[in-house]
């Protein structure tokens, strides 16, 4: 709990002083200095709204919002629209006269207009949600899908808090500025016309995402920073999906990853949460409990994933081997992406791989989470009273898990006459000898070797002079989302340096990708929804350099490796 809180409490810190936070700082700063004479709290107050609101949003928006089919962004413009009429009420008192009546009915010693922090404070918290930053992503997964523990919470408003202690400084100048300035005192009007105003431009300002081009324009200082917590192994263990405990999981840990003989980790979590399924009767869900009696295998895995691409061979040759003898496989699809999340490309993808067995769309992770899984293809192995027996991460071990299949099919039927281990060719390749799987999205991304920020927006890149191994790197003007990269002019050129057999981008919209190999000038065309395409493929696993150009309206995910 200590070590969350204190996790939390220092990603707050750093994204507090990142540029993102540049925009609210003339807000915050005036929203103490305005009546700061009558009121020596406002700045607290400020600051203990957005903290609560930021903790709230963050916690149980989207989860409230699809409850009531609303769209995901409506907290956000409840947050812009507060925050516009209290700009409108600092410029017009008669307004906000107005504004208050409502409130005017509940009692008060000392009514005072200026005791607004607290509602002020609640809009910046909504507003300013999505600029929580990484550190927040699994809190975020929590919040709308799993169910949310006292570790989440803790995480959430220590992460606020953190992120608010800067902003609390900038206020409480605001109030010393005015307290110590007989010119502030008397020009209250001045300062409220003032605060009103920004509080507008503000508004305005986030309807059209301008606050991006300020944000683009500063370079992130806290771009080390941010790097070292993110790269952080026990942050890694502390804020990864693993970590969500709940009663239907808590005995997972009683199985050792990758382990070669059977144990015993409790009784399989629900398969929960699913937004549809595939290759069952009419598309009805399964049901773990009715499959007791038989040997269940659940895969984890995601169709754009290469690692789970080269295990599916495995998967299906198993359902097809030991399906009449009491094997049922369910295929838990866990997107990485928002493109994965479209039935249909998953539809497409399973008739593509061949699968046969149900496949359980899990779009917002929630049976992920309830598995505590992490790892994209993830194995579990189900005995006939429904109890886990075996976990495996990854790839690779698959004579392993098959043997422990035919155990299991022997103790749940002991007359039962199994056919011969399929034969299926082991293609996973050494992950010391290989690069890793390189993500371009800005909160993804690993193995960037230029020297910009990679950070969501517009800016240019250039090659640098010297470029390690298992790297890559931008040339040219490029518009970086969470997801993807896109070139912003006619093309885009990304300089790969990698160890592999084989090298595959993962890309999707309409445009030519080019790229040299062997000597040759190669183009790929790209048409509809992300695919992986075969950059290069060699005999044995090779070093080497290579620089793709992308065409205008192509959309650049990851680069996998064979």
């Amino acid at each position: 709990m200590l070590t969350l809180a204190l996790i939390g409490l220092i990603g707050g810190l750093v994204t507090g002083i990142s540029p993102c936070i540049l925009p609210v700082l003339p807000v915050i700063f005036l929203s103490g200095a305005q009546g700061a004479a009558v009121q020596r709290a406002r700045p607290y107050l400020v600051i203990a709204g957005l903290v609560a609101s930021f903790t709230l949003v963050t916690l149980f928006g989207s989860l409230l919002l699809s409850l009531l089919g609303l769209p995901q962004d409506v907290l956000r413009w409840a947050g812009l629209v507060v925050l516009a009429l209290i700009g409108i009420g600092l410029l017009v008192p008669r307004f906000e006269q107005l504004l208050g009546k409502p409130f005017s009915l509940i009692p008060q010693r000392r009514p005072d207009a200026n005791r607004g922090g607290f509602g002020l404070g609640l809009a910046l918290g909504a507003v300013y949600v999505p600029c929580a930053g990484p550190v927040l992503a699994a809190i975020t997964v929590a919040g709308s899908t799993g169910r949310i523990g006292v570790d989440t919470v803790v995480l959430t408003v220590t992460f606020a808090v953190g992120a608010a202690i800067p902003l609390l400084f900038f206020a409480l100048a605001g109030r010393q500025v005015t307290e110590r300035l007989r010119a502030f005192r008397k020009r209250q009007r001045g300062i409220r016309v003032a605060a009103g105003v920004l509080m507008l431009a503000l508004a305005v300002g986030l309807v059209f995402n301008l606050p991006q081009l300020l944000q683009r324009t500063v370079p992130d200082y806290t771009t080390g920073l941010q790097e070292r917590i993110d790269d952080s192994e026990e942050v890694r263990e502390a804020l990864g999906l693993g970590g969500l405990e709940n009663e239907q999981n808590k005995d997972l840990d009683r199985c050792s990853a990758d382990a070669t003989e059977l144990e015993s980790c409790g009784t399989a979590p629900d398969v929960r949460g699913i937004q549809q399924w595939l290759n069952t009767p009419g598309n009805r869900a399964v049901d773990l409990k009715s499959l007791r009696g038989k040997v269940v295998l659940l895969d984890f895995w995601a169709y754009s994933c290469i690692n789970c691409q080269r295990s599916i061979p495995h998967v299906t040759a198993w359902d097809a081997a030991y399906r009449d003898a009491g094997l049922r496989v369910i295929g838990v699809h866990a997107p990485e992406y928002a493109f994965e999340k479209e039935s249909r490309n998953v539809a497409a993808a399973v008739g593509k791989f061949g699968i046969r067995y149900p496949v359980a769309l899990d779009n917002s992770l929630a049976t992920w989470t309830n598995y505590r899984n992490r790892y994209w293809p993830a194995h579990y192995l189900v005995d006939a009273q429904g109890t886990v027996r075996h976990i495996k991460f990854g790839e690779g071990d698959y004579d392993v898990t098959e043997r422990l299949i035919r155990e299991l099919l022997a103790d749940a039927d002991p007359e039962v006459s199994l056919p011969k281990p399929t034969d299926t060719a082991d293609d996973t390749p050494d992950v010391r000898a290989i690069t890793r799987e390189t993500y371009l999205g800005s909160t993804k991304r690993v193995n960037f070797a230029g020297a910009q920020p990679y950070t969501a927006g517009e800016r240019a890149f250039d090659f640098p002079g010297d470029q390690p191994k298992d790297s890559f790197a931008l040339a040219g003007g490029w518009a970086l989302t969470t997801q993807h990269i896109t070139p912003t002019g006619p093309s885009g050129q990304v300089r790969l340096a990698y160890r592999a057999r084989e090298v595959r981008m993962v890309l999707s919209g309409a445009g030519t990708v080019t790229y040299e190999a062997g000597g040759r000038t190669r183009t790929i065309r790209v048409a509809g929804t992300p695919d992986s395409y075969q950059l290069l493929s060699t005999q044995d696993i090779a070093a080497g350099t290579v620089t793709v150009t992308v065409g205008a309206g192509v959309r650049a995910y990851s680069f996998t490796f064979g």
